[in-house]
């Protein structure tokens, strides 16, 4: 008995050991952003209040940065910019959650930020992306701030070659085609229809501007979100949140991509997150661009559209449900362009609960969260779900949501 007893100890301790040494690995993948935070201290004043109870927005950037295994998609220059820039919004119940897509050619205000050599940038009007470039995911928080009001909690950054791993993990992601695609730029050589990118064409599909769609950014900011819910419905689907052994090359893969401030820079961190998001029903993840249009001083450039974004980004600071439709609606139509020109650059900012712009534009009727009976009830802004069916067009599924 006393054999049996040590036998036993020893298998217990065994497995033990091995799932720290497992533990320890993975926790160990993610890279800690400790100067980001350091960097926002220093702001600290000038940042949005905290969301209201257990709700958080956790800034998403995928990195275009060419060092290191990321080397075969361009030249290392020695600096990268925000490719990609998704600010989501996970309810305070976690019944809900809510991506909005930046455009990186949006033109807004950046505020003085500090760079790698220690210098600083001076406040100006440009490109949102520049940001990154300037300073990093600290200087890229602080527009964002400034922009919508919303109190950034966490921020990921992912690179190409996170990008490609952690699809490849997943078995590839279901996209459709309505034509076939030949794009050298983009590297991708694909039929129409329905099909499942493995990790290089998917990244090709979510980069690309030129060879799908009508080549601008906004269209292929609608492709990401899409890209995004099919990602979301893949990992559901075949069991992976709920299969240890499905879920641990998922997680070694995602853990090994990400760059995380300290808040999620551990293994039992973003396990609480995910936790707390898997039981979001398919259809209330949402996703959609912030109402833009045209930069009147440059059609290569974006500019808000307001009062449209202005309510969105009251709804995210305030927990309100967002809706979406593959449809469109009166909140995500760009307004009339000004019949003159405007007095000097549009500024696109939001302090405490405001967001003004120099643009003019048609006002919206009030809305309500919910609908009272005496007004039209909450926006509508194009979008997706996770739901939504990637080779259909608006569905009802889709639009009540």
């Amino acid at each position: 008995m006393r054999w049996v007893a040590l036998s036993a100890s020893l298998s217990v301790l065994g497995v033990a050991g091995a799932g720290w040494a497992l533990y320890e690995r993975l926790d160990g993948n993610i890279r800690t952003d400790v100067g980001t935070a350091k960097e926002l201290k220093r702001y600290a004043a000038e940042r949005p209040a905290a969301p209201a109870g257990e709700a958080k927005n956790i800034l998403l950037l995928g990195s275009d940065s060419r060092k290191g295994s990321n080397s075969a998609y361009g030249h290392d220059e020695g600096s990268s910019r925000a490719d990609t820039a998704i600010l989501l919004h996970l309810s305070a119940d976690r019944h809900s959650a809510t991506g909005v897509s930046l455009p990186r050619d949006l033109m807004v205000d950046l505020p003085a930020c500090r760079q790698a050599d220690g210098s600083h940038t001076k406040p100006q009007f440009g490109q949102f992306n520049w940001a990154f470039q300037f300073g990093g995911a600290a200087c890229t928080i602080r527009t964002v701030e400034q922009l919508t009001g919303v109190r950034v909690d966490h921020h990921l950054v992912v690179d190409f070659a996170g990008f490609k791993s952690l699809v490849d993990t997943v078995g590839g992601v279901d996209v459709c085609l309505p034509g076939a695609v030949r794009d050298r730029d983009a590297k991708l050589d694909l039929p129409a229809g329905r099909q499942t990118l493995g990790g290089e064409d998917a990244l090709g599909f979510v980069r690309a501007r030129h060879g799908l769609g009508n080549g601008s950014d906004t269209d292929r900011m609608h492709r990401q979100q899409q890209f995004l819910g099919s990602l979301v419905k893949k990992v559901r689907s075949n069991g992976v949140l709920l299969n240890p052994a499905k879920l641990y090359p998922v997680v070694h893969s995602a853990t090994s991509a990400l760059t995380a401030d300290q808040g999620l820079d551990s293994l039992g961190e973003l396990y609480e997150l995910a936790r707390g998001a898997r039981d979001i029903p398919e259809d209330q993840v949402r996703f959609l661009t912030v109402p833009r249009q045209s930069y009147s001083r440059d059609r290569n450039r974006d500019e808000l559209v307001q009062p449209a974004a202005a309510q969105l980004f009251a709804q995210l600071r305030e927990d309100r449900p967002v809706q979406v439709s593959d449809g469109g609606s009166r909140t995500d139509r760009a307004a009339p362009a000004p019949s003159g020109r405007t007095e000097g650059p549009a500024r696109n900012h939001a302090q405490s609960s405001s967001v003004r712009s120099s643009v003019r534009t048609e006002t919206a009727p009030r809305t309500r969260a919910e609908d009272d009976g005496k007004g039209e009830g909450p926006p509508v802004y194009r979008g997706t779900t996770a739901a939504h069916d990637i080779c259909t067009g608006d569905s009802a599924e889709n639009r009540v949501n």
